[in-house]
């Protein structure tokens, strides 16, 4: 497997997330963000969105982030990153969804460059703009760890999971902007469970290949 990622990328820490998890091995191809390499021809015949991340497993091409764990999880059932219920799938898959599809698309790069470049805002603006979808979404997520009964050590359960992938990459960009987590203490404890395995600090991005610590 290839797996096309950016270091600072959410989507594609998620992918390296899985992938420890289930202890699956795969070349790293760095496509850095910040210098514009998405959208040079080559990366884009990979992924026409020119985006990270993008799976190549043998002649299967993947794109979007979760539907190659759910790809993962399919090839490579054990450990399971879903419930086997019906119902609690879909409550684990809503949960990494308030993540993905709601707080993350707000504030990707290409976002955030487009909020500084082409509309004009200050940093400072950028930041308040940050900050408000990531507490607005954490918001819900908190409410739901709390009343929800699944809720364990981690999102759903005592293992972790398909919501634990996507929250802890959130939790990172939430450090990194300086969001108040003080607010959310089980989503501040259930991060903190998460970077005690050996498989989200190998996938963590100061560890990766293409970390740029300049």
């Amino acid at each position: 497997m290839r797996l096309y990622g950016y270091w600072r990328s959410s989507a594609a820490y998620r992918v390296r997330i899985a992938l420890a998890l289930k202890g699956l091995t795969y070349e790293h191809v760095g496509v850095h963000l910040a210098k514009g390499e998405q959208h040079r021809p080559e990366f884009a015949a990979i992924n026409p969105q020119q985006l990270v991340p993008a799976l190549q497993d043998g002649g299967h091409l993947l794109h979007q982030s979760l539907a190659i764990i759910e790809y993962l999880e399919e090839e490579h059932p054990l450990p399971r990153l879903l419930p086997t219920d019906a119902a609690e799938r879909a409550r684990v898959r809503s949960l990494a969804q308030i993540v993905a599809c709601e707080i993350h698309p707000l504030n990707n790069l290409r976002v955030l460059n487009y909020l500084t470049g082409q509309l004009g805002i200050s940093e400072e603006q950028k930041l308040t703009w940050y900050r408000h979808w990531v507490t607005t979404g954490f918001v819900a997520f908190e409410e739901r760890l709390t009343r929800e009964p699944w809720t364990g050590r981690f999102c759903h359960g005592d293992t972790p999971g398909f919501a634990d992938i996507a929250l802890v990459p959130q939790i990172a960009n939430a450090r990194r902007f300086k969001v108040d987590l003080t607010p959310f203490p089980v989503i501040r404890r259930i991060g903190d469970e998460c970077t005690k395995l050996e498989a989200f600090q190998k996938a963590a991005p100061e560890n990766q290949p293409d970390a740029d610590r300049s």
